[in-house]
């Protein structure tokens, strides 16, 4: 699997994860997760359904494919304050507490927020001729959890409690591939959700919690190539355009050239989309460019800073990066020109 691919993939991903300001507080991060999401089965926020259709020369019998699959699983993390101030946590009930969106103790900031956990299905070696008689269908489910931690004061009293709940997840996969004659064949990858729904709110942090958020699929194809989408050999552009994808877009991925890696994202990208070698590192944020969002990152307070830091750990990393650059990596941020070419043309 190409390495390009796995770079974009994860910066798809991410994104949207958490926005400038990267505080948890912020308007802009009070409704996330708008990339990629598989909602449960009869949800009124979106589909339980993703569809990826995409075209392959096969230049063999022995043609075959592997599509991994990733998303993220929602954790709910709940900042809870104690009813009574000289409870403790015992192997008995749970002491009582009420839910705080943020808290504060030994001036650390804690607030309650989603985090993602990166789930992953593989299926390898799906030979064309066969799963055009016997189509791949294989079930997934990743199990609810909760776990409590406890937060102390100076005196080692027990101050708060950092409660982490996961829904139980479960979905499907059916992978398939049809022969439309000239050694062109349609390959088709779905993924549905098909979590039942156990009476939990009907709200949209609610649904979240049992969806496949920002999923997206990587295709890797040998004995054939893939043929791309936004740009298909004349003889097959009548057929491209009738690839039926749902909340997906597959485009080539790897070395510009190549054709044994197709990237199905729910971002609209172009035929081999890479990240930018002077990026020093994911800003999850892709509406501005690296030079700005830095620049920005810096002018935050040093309030904005402590929460930034302390309230999420991969806005954390982001701020420390960014502290961090050195001089020649922001002049390396401060403009590229690629791709350009001779022009023919007489400006008049």
């Amino acid at each position: 699997m190409s390495n390009r691919a796995e770079e974009v993939a994860r910066a798809v991903l991410y994104e949207g994860y958490i926005l400038y300001p990267y505080r948890p507080s912020s308007v802009k991060n009070q409704q996330r997760w708008n990339f990629g999401v598989v909602y449960p089965a009869g949800s009124s926020e979106g589909s339980a359904r993703m569809q990826t259709q995409c075209l392959a020369l096969v230049h063999s019998n022995a043609a075959e494919l592997d599509v991994k699959i990733s998303f993220l699983q929602l954790t709910d993390r709940t900042i809870r304050e104690l009813d009574e101030l000289d409870a403790e946590l015992t192997d008995g009930p749970e002491p009582a507490s009420h839910p705080e969106a943020r808290a504060e103790c030994c001036g650390k900031i804690y607030q309650s927020w989603q985090e993602g956990v990166v789930r992953e299905i593989e299926q390898n070696h799906c030979r064309l001729d066969e799963i055009a008689v016997h189509p791949v269908r294989a079930k997934f489910s990743f199990p609810g959890s909760r776990t409590i931690e406890p937060v102390r004061d100076e005196s080692g009293q027990l101050a708060l409690l950092i409660v982490r709940e996961q829904q139980d997840l479960d979905g499907s996969v059916e992978i398939f591939a049809e022969p439309l004659g000239k050694d062109l064949w349609r390959v088709t990858v779905r993924l549905e959700n098909v979590t039942v729904n156990q009476n939990q709110p009907q709200t949209r942090d609610g649904a979240l919690l049992r969806s496949l958020v920002s999923a997206h699929k990587i295709l890797t194809i040998r004995e054939a190539e893939f043929v791309s989408l936004i740009d298909p050999p004349e003889f097959s552009a009548h057929i491209a355009e009738q690839c039926k994808n749902v909340g997906t877009f597959p485009v080539l991925a790897g070395e510009e050239g190549q054709h044994d890696v197709m990237l199905s994202s729910p971002i609209i990208l172009y035929d081999y989309p890479q990240i930018a070698p002077e990026s020093a590192g994911d800003l999850c944020d892709g509406t501005e460019i690296d030079e700005i969002l830095s620049l920005r990152i810096l002018t935050l307070t040093d309030e904005e800073k402590r929460e930034m830091r302390q309230s999420d750990e991969r806005g954390r990393r982001i701020l420390e990066r960014t502290e961090s650059l050195q001089e020649e990596q922001w002049m390396k941020l401060h403009g590229v020109l690629r791709g350009l070419r001779p022009s023919n043309e007489v400006i008049q």
